[in-house]
């Protein structure tokens, strides 16, 4: 055979193996499955296993049913998240005739506590405002003193009674924020600060919520519509894309961060609820540990949800790694208190 044959028998064979190969390629691809999408656990775990502190978590989608736990039935300081409870037995109040939302309270100097919100530094002694403004200031900016006026209005142990009957028995606000002369649950303040909760009992009150039934329709719409406005950026909405909805309230003090909301994903309004204490990091920053954990969460979340089918969801996940003994927090809030 001439070299030239020869030549052109290589080129030959050489070019049937490429094409075997880029057939098999191509084969390969077609059948070869891809890679499985993260659990919520996958995405959650991780972010709490780094975490320097305690931590809770409930996640829950309302539309598939699909969830994720951890921790959460531990009982848990709330700092100001507690202030979310207490809107809804104000409401609750209201429809029962109890209180008017529209009746006149005026703000005197004794009534003025530090910390986060903007009556006790902008509002001049002797100011008047309807007690449904007081409830705006007491979610949207977590305004102490607002809150002291709510809680003078309802009267300091009616949400602890409410929520019992809510299924919700550990959720208490134990006294007026900066007034622990006034609580009603003594050990219990000594424990946890100004309230408690767990992270599954936050995530009933968030899906009665979405569903209508926390007082009535109009009261549930209308408390969506004050969670929306809480202008924490620190925590859940901080790694959200822009323009996702969210309705919320968290908490802050010392040692603990809180936060508990609906955040409305493509497949389903998201319950979500990350409670944090004996956190190592109690800097007075953004980038505060525990303010990351909530948002770094709520990201992985929406990212979960972002595009899975609205079908019904596997059933509930639950964190394998054993109850911790709870843990007592550290001292009453600090003048920061949010």
């Amino acid at each position: 055979m001439s070299p030239r044959a020869l030549f052109r028998r290589a080129a030959l064979a050489s070019a049937l193996l490429l094409a075997f190969g880029a057939c098999a390629t191509a084969a390969d691809a077609q059948t070869s499955p891809e890679p499985p999408a993260k659990t919520l656990a996958q995405r959650i775990e991780p972010l709490v296993k780094a975490h320097k502190g305690k931590v809770a978590v409930a996640v829950k989608n309302l539309k598939t049913g699909e969830s994720y736990v951890y921790h959460a039935d531990d009982v848990m300081p709330t700092a100001s998240l507690i202030k979310f409870p207490v809107m809804i037995e104000a409401y609750r109040q209201a429809a029962a005739g109890r209180i008017n939302l529209d009746s006149t309270i005026k703000l005197h100097k004794a009534d003025k506590v530090p910390g986060s919100g903007i009556l006790t530094d902008h509002f001049s002694d002797g100011a008047t405002f309807a007690l449904r403004d007081a409830v705006r200031l007491m979610i949207k900016f977590s305004d102490n003193t607002a809150t002291n006026l709510v809680l003078d209005a309802i009267g300091m142990g009616a949400t602890a009674e409410t929520m019992v009957k809510l299924g919700c028995p550990d959720t208490k606000i134990h006294s007026k924020v900066y007034r622990r002369d006034t609580s009603v649950f003594p050990e219990r303040s000594k424990l946890y600060g100004l309230g408690s909760t767990t992270a599954a009992q936050m995530i009933r009150l968030c899906e009665e919520l979405k569903a209508g039934r926390l007082v009535d329709p109009k009261a549930s719409a209308a408390m969506y519509e004050h969670l929306a406005t809480c202008d924490d950026k620190d925590k859940f909405p901080r790694f959200l894309p822009e323009g996702a909805k969210i309705a919320f309230k968290t908490g802050s003090v010392d040692a603990s961060r809180t936060a508990a909301g609906l955040i409305e994903c493509p497949a389903g309004s998201v319950a979500l609820c990350v409670l944090t204490t004996d956190n190592e990091d109690q800097r007075w920053i953004a980038d505060n540990a525990g303010n990351l954990i909530c948002a770094k969460i709520a990201r992985e979340v929406f990212d979960h949800f972002q595009n899975k089918p609205e079908t019904p969801g596997p059933a509930s996940t639950v964190a394998k790694e054993p109850s911790k003994p709870q843990t007592t927090p550290g001292a009453p809030p600090a003048p920061g208190t949010r």
